[in-house]
């Protein structure tokens, strides 16, 4: 029997059969660690696309399948026996200064992978090709946008990471003439063990915790279990193409984001960080912390999914709150 996604009311679309892998890029990651947990945990098999992957496949589970590979050549045979692509995989957007190596490092990983994918699930002869393609991309898509509702029909936005989205985007629906894609416009996703949010609480630990900049920009969020619904929903429900916002329902601004990590911490909020400093430090990459993005999920909650943190407080606390 086949186990509804999260958030899920019912079974949108079944899998073919039990057998069918679901190949995940990016599977020993923040989001791609969790999607692979939810799978197992409905006794779905994956196959995991990792550059960590080790060279032999560890026997801890045979269900999942481990391939190493380098973001330029697909492994042989990757997609067999798979109804649906999840590719996630890409170079980390605050991993130094942006210089020209790094500008490179970000475009190439994200998009040069994903037209390898798309060209190779062209290429697949109709009998074994995947059902579905569900790639990776963000909302810094729409750029800073002020106080302007982003739903999905918005246009693209300005700037460089906008930039890479766009052909991010483009370079996915390149496969959309073989299968159904289906493009993950994230925000920052939520989650205890890594990611933004144990960055963001670290200085509120130490009670040096405040805003960024005026505080007043808006900040798209979700709590990592609902990306993972969002994400096991776009794999199988064949209604869902084209680009679908990854954000909860209620974006909220920076300054009271702030405010409850500082309540679920029970730490003050009193030291905002001046927005010049994070230009100097970060330059281009500031924008992603300072830049307005009022995002709204307005597919998913046509198509009925439910949230099961559509509010910051609930899931702060339930991140960073004490485990059960």
């Amino acid at each position: 029997m086949d186990v509804p996604a999260p958030g899920v009311r019912g079974s949108p679309t079944p899998w073919r059969k039990m057998a069918d892998r679901v190949l995940i890029s990016g599977g020993t990651g923040l989001i791609g660690g969790r999607l692979v947990e939810s799978l197992r945990a409905s006794r779905i098999p994956v196959r995991i696309l990792s550059r960590s992957a080790p060279a032999a496949q560890p026997a801890a589970d045979p269900d999942i399948e481990k391939l190493r590979w380098d973001g330029i050549h697909l492994p042989e045979d990757a997609l067999r026996g798979c109804s649906s692509v999840v590719h996630l995989a890409g170079e980390p957007v605050f991993g130094g200064p942006l210089t020209a190596s790094r500008r490179h490092k970000l475009a190439s990983s994200r998009i040069d992978s994903t037209q390898l994918i798309a060209e190779a699930l062209r290429s697949a002869a109709p009998a074994d090709r995947p059902t579905s393609f569900v790639c990776a991309s963000a909302v810094g898509f729409y750029g800073s946008r002020g106080e302007e509702v982003l739903d999905e029909s918005a246009e693209p936005g300005s700037g460089f990471l906008s930039e890479i989205c766009q052909a991010w985007e483009a370079a996915a629906a390149t496969a959309a003439e073989s299968v159904r894609v289906v493009s993950l416009r994230t925000g920052i996703v939520l989650a205890r063990e890594a990611g933004a949010l144990p960055m963001m609480a670290l200085p509120f630990r130490f009670g040096f915790g405040g805003r960024m900049g005026d505080g007043k920009q808006w900040v798209p969020w979700i709590q990592i279990d609902d990306a993972v619904g969002v994400i096991r929903r776009a794999m199988r429900d064949d209604g869902l193409r084209g680009a679908v916002n990854v954000v909860a329902p209620r974006p909220v601004r920076n300054a009271e984001l702030a405010g409850e990590i500082a309540r679920v911490l029970h730490r003050p909020c009193l030291l905002p960080v001046p927005a010049f400093a994070l230009r100097t430090a970060l330059g281009t990459l500031s924008e992603e912390l300072l830049g307005s993005r009022r995002c709204i999920p307005q597919r998913m909650l046509d198509l009925g999914f439910e949230f099961a943190h559509s509010e910051i407080g609930s899931a702060l606390a339930l991140e960073l709150g004490p485990r059960a």
